[in-house]
């Protein structure tokens, strides 16, 4: 008679049989490149992609919205996921925006600008509930309609536009998605269109006087990258030419040319970046003509703003979301604000006339210098901006016995450190507004904020970049009253977290996976990266203590993607 485990192989060969036979029928019919399916398009991705399914397959295809049925080329496939272009609408959505040049959708200039305007508020809307849900587990708080803009273009007091030569010729325009293919435009859609003519003028002097556009490959050539900035108010205008090396042949007449041709140019930068890589500035600044700073107002304050300083790129939008986070406040005389990432002190400086104190902190020194600049240029003189990390200001002034009453954070697209938040809950703040740049890493921020005693209260969506999927967000997070609340223990299995990891359970790395790659993966492939790499694995995720028994093996680009997940919730680091 055959024993236990002998049936067990048996059968598990048998199993592992079919199981390859599927596997091979599968990828016989899978789809190829320059297959053309019709497929109906169900939703949008986070970045405006139209998504599509067909033959277990997910695609992601370029203008294409829900509702709308089309003919699709496959462009690429993998085992889970594909991308596709559309090739004929069958069927398009009444929220389609007709009138758009596709060159904006190719660069990314604005990738959402196929869809009409009030849709994108709903779409962005619908990305920071689903956020706070999928990451963070809220779905009691309200997610108020994005506030937009009357007029949603032309609105960038900003432009930073790569020189290259096209078919001979020196150009500007902008990249084409995930290449550095130049596509040469004129009209830039969401750019003040001042700030276009200026480009449009500097190219053919460039071009007049022979300089010499960069050359990626090659690595030769003078003018890297053109960019402009001009006041939403003051209309001053710098223009910052980005070279590879200091010497500019007739720049003399150049800098003549400009200024007549746009008298508001109160000041032309050089910047030297000699470096081969994608960062647009280097190190080393020099004054051309003017100042080395131009100046505007927000908030009826007046800001001086150098090249390398960060000021919102929507001045209209931006009054409305600083103004949000200071009714978020409901600030009172007396209070004391610490304002973290404080740049050159545009959100600092407009809520100071109404506190007792401002505390600001920023790294970057030239930004420091321009907050307290620009504290003096106001008369306000109840404002206090340091140069070093945020950990180590709000250690400073703990010591020194500063308890801030409103904590503002407007932290980069990666979101908050696990120890700046720790650090922040050290201080005790009765309130901390967030505002985002990133619904998702702020979500898995507001999760950490929630678990360390703060309450989500208000969130409110504001459009700083319409015609693009980008979405500002301001919330309020409430300290709870420890006398007012109790703490609820729950069982390990409810929460479904290991001893040494409570950064993600298995079901917020599923949807994390599905929402970023487009495929499911099962708790059983988490378990087996989980153990691989050191992390904790609860019981019954286990391995079966059968050793001859066949289990499917967590596939590479799913171990790929969980990982990613890891690092995503900061389970792992991400040198691991």
């Amino acid at each position: 008679m055959d024993s236990d485990n002998d049936i067990i192989e048996s059968d598990n060969s048998v199993a592992f049989f079919f199981w390859e036979m599927a596997e091979q029928i599968e990828r016989e019919n899978m789809l190829k490149k320059n297959d053309v399916i019709e497929v109906e398009i169900v939703d949008l991705s986070h970045d405006g992609a139209g998504i599509a399914k067909a033959e277990g397959l997910v695609f992601f295809v370029e203008n294409a919205l829900p509702s709308e049925k089309i003919l699709m080329r496959v462009l690429k496939v993998n085992k889970k996921i594909g991308f596709g272009k559309v090739e004929e609408f069958l069927r398009t959505s009444d929220q389609r925006n007709e009138n758009l040049d596709m060159a904006y959708l190719r660069t990314g200039i604005a990738d959402l600008g196929h869809l009409n305007y009030p849709a994108q508020l709903d779409f962005k809307r619908k990305q920071v509930k689903d956020s706070l849900y999928k990451i963070a587990g809220v779905s009691d708080v309200e997610v108020a309609p994005t506030l937009g803009m009357e007029q949603p273009l032309g609105y960038r007091n900003k432009a930073q536009v790569p020189v290259r030569r096209v078919n001979g010729q020196l150009e500007t325009g902008f990249f084409r998605k995930n290449s550095h293919d130049l596509l040469p435009i004129e009209d830039f859609y969401i750019q003040d269109p001042v700030i276009d003519q200026v480009i449009l003028f500097t190219r053919d002097l460039l071009r007049r006087f022979d300089l010499k556009p960069y050359d990626e490959k090659e690595k030769t050539g003078l003018i890297r990258n053109l960019v402009v900035r001009r006041g939403h108010y003051s209309g001053e205008i710098m223009v910052i030419l980005v070279t590879t090396r200091p010497k500019i042949f007739r720049v003399e007449q150049l800098i003549e040319r400009l200024v007549e041709a746009f008298p508001a140019i109160d000041s032309i930068m050089q910047n030297i970046n000699d470096q081969n890589n994608n960062t647009i500035f280097g190190k080393d600044w020099q004054t051309l003509h003017g100042r080395d700073y131009i100046t505007d107002r927000m908030l009826n304050n007046d800001f001086q703003i150098a090249a390398p300083a960060f000021y919102q790129v929507n001045t209209e939008m931006a009054e409305k979301l600083y103004q949000t986070a200071i009714d978020f406040s409901e600030l009172a005389a007396d209070d004391v604000v610490l304002d973290a990432y404080s740049g050159i002190g545009t959100i600092g400086l407009s809520v100071a006339k109404q506190v007792k104190q401002v505390y600001g902190v920023e790294v970057i020194p030239e930004a420091v210098e321009n907050s307290q600049k620009n504290a003096e240029i106001n008369g306000i003189t109840n404002t206090h901006y340091v140069c070093d990390s945020a950990e180590n200001a709000m250690a400073n002034w703990s010591k020194q016995g500063i308890k801030p009453d409103v904590i503002l954070v407007d932290p980069p697209r990666k979101g908050l450190t696990e120890s700046f938040i720790e650090s922040s809950v050290s201080m005790e703040p009765k309130k901390i507004i967030y505002i985002s740049c990133n619904p998702a890493t702020m979500a898995r921020d507001i999760k950490l904020y929630q678990e360390l005693g703060y309450k989500l209260k208000k969130v409110q969506p504001v459009d700083l970049f319409p015609q693009t999927h980008h979405v500002e967000v301001i919330t309020l997070l409430s300290k709870l009253d420890s006398k007012k609340y109790i703490s609820v223990e729950l069982p390990l299995d409810d929460m479904d977290l290991t001893r040494v990891e409570s950064k993600a359970t298995y079901k917020q790395i599923q949807n994390y996976v599905l929402e970023k790659f487009g495929f499911k993966v099962s708790t059983l492939y988490i378990a087996q990266v989980k153990k691989k790499h050191g992390l904790e694995v609860r019981e019954h995720y286990n391995m079966s203590k059968n050793e001859k028994q066949k289990i499917p093996q967590c596939p590479i680009e799913k171990e790929e993607a969980i990982l990613d997940a890891f690092k995503y919730f900061k389970m792992i680091k991400d040198g691991f």
